[in-house]
């Protein structure tokens, strides 16, 4: 196992690093009072337990962590029959077959971009070369948006993200501006269909199994959810490899390792640091506190993935891989739909950098990496590397 030294300290809210206990109380950056569940088997109980509900979280008056908290009719928020029907007609773009069947385009996508890298020599930036529009050409790729629209969804969703440089009117009017396009863009499908998502929710409109709305709405979760974490994840599981050069030097020489690698990068350094809220709708006994009804919790994914009773040397790097499953896509119902595309987009990254630049390393300038600030996920603005 190899001493992972990666820089946790980024935007992470400074109860993620002082608190201690299993469940604490926390004030939120909204000003409201939750509980954090710090726990593995604590925070699975809380994700999995129907008395904690995501759908009484986003009601007005419910607790709220920040603005860019999830609306109620998005499929992250439902629960019970809507929320698994709507799931379910979503899943199949997301089957194992279907990942792994982009992953091919997804191969090609990060060898240009990586070539372009090589070109532009020792100092290019991985985020601005690889991290950020990887992601987003696969995404449209999916949904089934041209790849000239690909820059505006960018810019509607850092705006959406945003908890810091933009007000709620402004996150209002960009998701408003981001439903018309989608509108726009169902229309056009609808008479040259193509083999992607939003052609497959058209005809399920079409056999009136799928309301307008949500068909608008499903658009936009897919977008939000799968856009802004998957570039946080892969810019983040290459810094953690890179902040251990013994183990990505190990890598180059036994790729047959990186599946089990790139399990624990996502375990070590999660885009997504923290659960959604859930309010509990009756009394629930978690660990040694009684969460009353109406009373808020998160589940601190980060510190579930670093739980020693359940990760041997949690902070450590394990190249055989573990038999525990992180937390980070989460757990029960609302687990991650896209979690299986994000981690083909991490796999391949990683692949791809290992067999391309065997020894890559941080820049050696005064600040080779820096913080994206204020968004709702965990991610960088830079990642500037020599090789």
């Amino acid at each position: 196992m190899k001493e992972c030294t990666v820089d946790q300290s980024g935007p992470l809210p400074g109860f993620l690093r002082d608190s201690a206990g299993d469940v604490v109380p926390i004030r939120t950056p909204a000003g409201d009072t939750m509980w954090l569940v710090r726990d593995y088997a604590l925070g699975r109980q809380v994700l999995t337990d129907k008395r904690f509900s995501r759908a009484a979280a986003a009601t007005p008056h419910a607790p709220r962590f920040n603005d860019a908290q999830p609306v109620p009719d998005s499929m992250m928020s439902m629960e019970g029959d809507r929320h698994t029907r709507l799931r379910r007609i979503v899943s199949g773009a997301f089957s194992t077959g279907r990942i792994a069947a982009m992953g091919t385009f997804v191969e090609e996508l990060a060898d240009r971009h990586l070539n372009a890298i090589a070109r532009q020599g020792p100092g290019a930036d991985l985020i601005a070369g690889l991290a950020t529009p990887l992601p987003l050409a696969v995404l449209c790729s999916v949904l089934g948006v041209p790849e000239e629209d690909g820059n505006r969804f960018r810019d509607w969703v850092e705006v959406l993200f945003d908890i810091s440089a933009s007000t709620p009117v402004e996150k209002a009017r960009r998701r408003i501006e981001l439903a018309e396009y989608i509108y726009d863009l169902v229309d056009r499908k609808r008479h040259r269909p193509e083999d992607d998502l939003l052609t497959v929710l058209i005809g399920v409109h079409d056999r009136g199994d799928l309301t307008m709305n949500e068909l608008l709405t499903l658009g936009l979760t897919l977008l939000m959810a799968g856009y802004e974490t998957t570039v946080g994840q892969i810019g983040l599981s290459a810094l953690s490899l890179l902040s251990d050069p013994t183990a990505y030097a190990e890598l180059t020489k036994q790729p047959e390792q990186l599946a089990a690698a790139a399990e624990e990068l996502l375990r070590l350094n999660p885009a997504t640091p923290l659960s959604f809220p859930r309010v509990a709708v009756e009394p629930v006994e978690v660990g040694s506190v009684t969460v009353q009804a109406g009373e808020a919790v998160m589940v601190s994914l980060l510190d579930g993935n670093l739980d020693a009773d359940v990760f041997a040397g949690p902070r450590s790097l394990d190249l055989t891989g573990r038999d525990a499953v992180h937390l980070t896509f989460g757990h029960g119902v609302h687990r991650c739909l896209g979690a299986p595309l994000a981690r083909l987009q991490v796999r391949i990254v990683l692949e791809q950098l290992l067999r391309r630049f065997p020894t890559l390393r941080l820049a050696a300038v005064d600040e080779p990496v820096v913080w994206k600030g204020g968004l709702a996920t965990r991610g960088l603005s830079r990642l500037l590397v020599d090789w």
